[in-house]
């Protein structure tokens, strides 16, 4: 393979070292997160090509593709030779990886443990650098009715309406429900507040025959669910 300056062009490199060229040829399998991450800047500057932009931005993060899907509009914006529209075009593409995993929801799918939660709410929730809070709203077979975010807040924490969410349970006829938020900061173990909010909806959905069934804390690629650590 030869071998090229960092300021050489792209175009100026041989067919089979040229990111799209080796997308078509070969398949987007064969191509390096660096290489496919080029694709979606499409170009660099007059000092450093596209491919090595990428490596750079890679490299920022230590190559790792969960730590870049949470960096924000701004954050891409503030490497050099990132700006507005190349920014966007990064955000779009991760967004759209999110949303694929999200596709059958469509389905109504069906909660058979705290996974099945994790697996719909992950795509969601584990990017995020400031907490949200959803509920999943539940049919009698346990099919997800709706998703709902309730709230959300700063790193720290966020505040819940508990009048909101039976308001929501009850416009959908959800015969149970199940909590769900993000901790930012990694900790899995629930918070003091964490633990007297699921109980205050716990009570109150006895009240409306509308069942608590279980509330994860979603941190990166972990949770921790309440109903598996036995506090249900």
């Amino acid at each position: 393979m030869q071998i090229y300056k960092s300021r050489l062009p792209i175009k100026q490199w041989a067919d089979a070292d040229r990111p799209i060229e080796k997308l078509l040829a070969k398949g987007e399998r064969h191509l390096s997160d660096a290489e496919l991450l080029a694709i979606l800047i499409g170009s660099g500057s007059q000092d450093e090509n596209v491919l090595d932009l990428s490596k750079r931005i890679l490299n920022a993060v230590e190559n790792n593709l969960d730590a870049l899907g949470k960096l924000s509009l701004n954050d891409f914006m503030k490497f050099k030779g990132i700006g507005k529209v190349k920014a966007t075009a990064i955000s779009a593409a991760l967004e759209i990886g999110r949303r694929r995993q999200q596709s059958d929801l469509s389905e109504k799918p069906k909660i058979y443990s705290s996974s099945s939660v994790y697996k719909i709410m992950s795509p969601l929730l584990q990017d995020l650098n400031h907490e949200q809070f959803w509920v999943l709203f539940l049919n009698r077979a346990n099919r997800v009715i709706k998703k709902i975010q309730v709230s959300q807040g700063g790193v720290a924490g966020t505040v819940v309406d508990a009048k909101i969410i039976f308001k929501y349970a009850l416009e959908h006829l959800a015969c149970s429900l199940i909590l769900c938020h993000n901790h930012p900061s990694g900790n899995l173990n629930p918070s003091q507040a964490d633990i007297n909010i699921t109980k205050k909806l716990k009570k109150a959905g006895t009240v409306l025959d509308i069942e608590v069934l279980d509330h994860l804390i979603i941190a990166g690629k972990a949770y921790y669910s309440f109903c598996d650590e036995g506090i249900f």
